[in-house]
């Protein structure tokens, strides 16, 4: 395996081991002897320390050194993994998933920050967005697998992820760079500069308004077109598939025209395709409308990372840990914001985050950094 694969493949890890229970609910259920919403909460075990500890982990890598912290967190990976295996009561299943989660906060960030130092910088776009449909693939594939897994024994599952993150944590890293007193002493406060407050706040947005409304997709094929449970999970694995398929497309069109051309353009497509779900009353194009989602959080979040990931070396891993925490926490956070306000009318549930997408396009385009076509200027 080639450094640059590794650096993938542990891309694709941490979204399949948070997502590979969705499909095995029930059979977590019975064996444990728990309720259904009771075996749902091991996602948000998984989600919650995955999405707080991404605050700090990437500043605790820079201090700890990116390969050793890349590394231990693969071997706690694999320790937390077998720890699902073998758990007897659902209180420990829930801390091996907690701890999963806090593993994946180190290797996410990390291990893009590592893709960002060997990689050139007009060709950062097309990494990113490789490295995001690697993650695409763990997080379409897991419910896939995981059910397949579960036919025989949901065990299973954990115990191929368990394999996988050991052979990773033999897998090659690119060397360290050299250690400076900025990166041994960075604290959070140092990377919330202003070259990082559009991204981290654009992440936020695109994960409360955009990539966190699956469950929102979920109602409006439902309440609509009255689509069994296997088919509204084939109409939202759409989103995935069409994020995969165009990663490398839009991740050129960002090296191309720039992370704040890409991240406008993402912003706008967003809100009208959530603009198509909410008023169409065609299942192909509210179909069609949620896969092309799935390309404009692809475009945003390669405008959003490429900014970061080009700015200063030393700090890069602590920044990007940020954005990418405060996606996931906008993710979490999407089912309080626009469940209510569905439930009073579904058109509102979709035309209100769609409204907010697009009325962040003036500020992005006003006010967003010019850092990452600086620093591609004079790598």
């Amino acid at each position: 395996m080639n450094t640059k694969a590794a650096l993938y493949i542990g891309g694709l890890l941490g979204p399949f081991g948070g997502g590979v229970v969705a499909a095995m609910l029930p059979e977590l259920g019975d064996s444990f002897d728990v309720s259904p919403a009771l075996a749902a909460s091991s996602l948000t075990t998984y989600l919650l320390p995955f999405a707080l500890v991404m605050l700090v982990s990437g500043t605790l890598g820079e201090r700890w050194g990116l390969s050793r912290s890349i590394r231990v967190a693969y071997l706690v990976y694999v320790l937390a993994a077998l720890l699902s295996v073998v758990a007897p009561w659902f209180w420990l299943f829930q801390v091996s998933r907690g701890l999963q989660g806090v593993a994946n906060a180190f290797t996410t960030p990390l291990l893009l920050t590592k893709l960002a130092a060997i990689t050139p910088a007009h060709r950062l776009g097309r990494t990113v967005g490789t490295f995001g449909a690697m993650q695409a693939i763990g997080q379409t594939s897991a419910p896939l697998i995981g059910g397949l897994a579960a036919e025989a024994s949901w065990r299973w599952a954990f115990a191929g992820i368990a394999v996988v993150a050991l052979a990773l944590t033999a897998s090659p890293l690119p060397s360290d760079m050299p250690a400076t007193p900025m990166s041994i002493t960075a604290t959070l406060r140092s990377t919330l500069r202003p070259v990082v407050r559009w991204p981290i706040g654009t992440a936020l947005l695109l994960g409360t308004c955009l990539a966190g409304l699956p469950f929102l997709v979920a109602f409006r094929l439902d309440d609509a077109f009255a689509l069994s449970p296997s088919l509204r999970g084939t109409v939202l694995t759409a989103y995935g598939v069409a994020g995969i398929i165009g990663a490398r497309f839009v991740g050129g069109a960002a090296d191309r025209f720039g992370a704040r051309a890409a991240v406008s353009g993402g912003l706008l497509l967003g809100g009208l395709t959530l603009s198509g779900i909410a008023l169409s009353d065609s299942l192909p194009l509210v179909t069609a409308a949620w896969a092309i989602a799935g390309l404009s959080t692809q475009l945003t979040l390669v405008g959003v990372n490429t900014t970061v990931l080009a700015g200063d070396g030393t700090t890069r891993s602590s920044a990007i840990s940020v954005v990418t925490s405060a996606r996931f926490l906008g993710m979490a956070a999407a089912p309080a914001a626009f469940t209510g306000l569905y439930r009073t009318d579904p058109a509102l549930g979709f035309l209100l985050p769609a409204a907010l997408l697009v009325f962040a396009i003036p500020a992005v385009v006003t006010g967003w950094p010019h850092r990452a076509a600086t620093s591609a200027a004079t790598r």
